[in-house]
């Protein structure tokens, strides 16, 4: 079974985190790392997918670090993870060799429908929205 990696659940998270700044106010990396506790070194590998697939960009200078290309409504989460992840098939697309019948094939091509169609129908905006309602669950050290 296919399993999402840390670096897409991670992406996940950091574009959460951008979202919840605006996508005016660019957050700075270190802020990014604690945040998260991950390693600077581990988070500029996950953002330099993001800018490459120009759902982030990052600004330098006194004010730097990273904000969203759009709005929070226009990104889902099948669109961030693909981005880390590639395709999100359940099948070893590698194993040419695989022998299906009529019947399994015909179930994998609909779970694998059913998977992105509904990483497609999250957007961020609505994690973001549901992170607003626990936020009496969070705490800040």
């Amino acid at each position: 079974m296919y399993k999402i990696s840390t670096r897409g659940q991670y992406a996940l998270l950091v574009m959460e985190d951008l979202a919840e700044a605006g996508i005016e106010n660019p957050v700075p990396l270190r802020v990014l790392s604690h945040r998260r506790n991950l390693s600077i070194k581990y988070l500029e590998q996950i953002l330099s997918k993001l800018v490459e697939k120009n759902l982030v960009s990052g600004c330098r200078g006194l004010n730097g670090g990273y904000k969203l290309t759009r709005t929070p409504k226009a990104y889902t989460v099948g669109e961030i993870l693909r981005a880390m992840e590639g395709d999100l098939s359940p099948r070893n697309q590698n194993d040419k060799n695989t022998v299906e019948s009529a019947g399994s094939k015909s179930f994998w091509n609909d779970f694998e429908m059913t998977v992105n169609n509904f990483v497609d129908s999250v957007t961020l905006e609505s994690l973001v929205f549901k992170n607003k309602e626990f936020i009496g669950f969070e705490y800040c050290i």
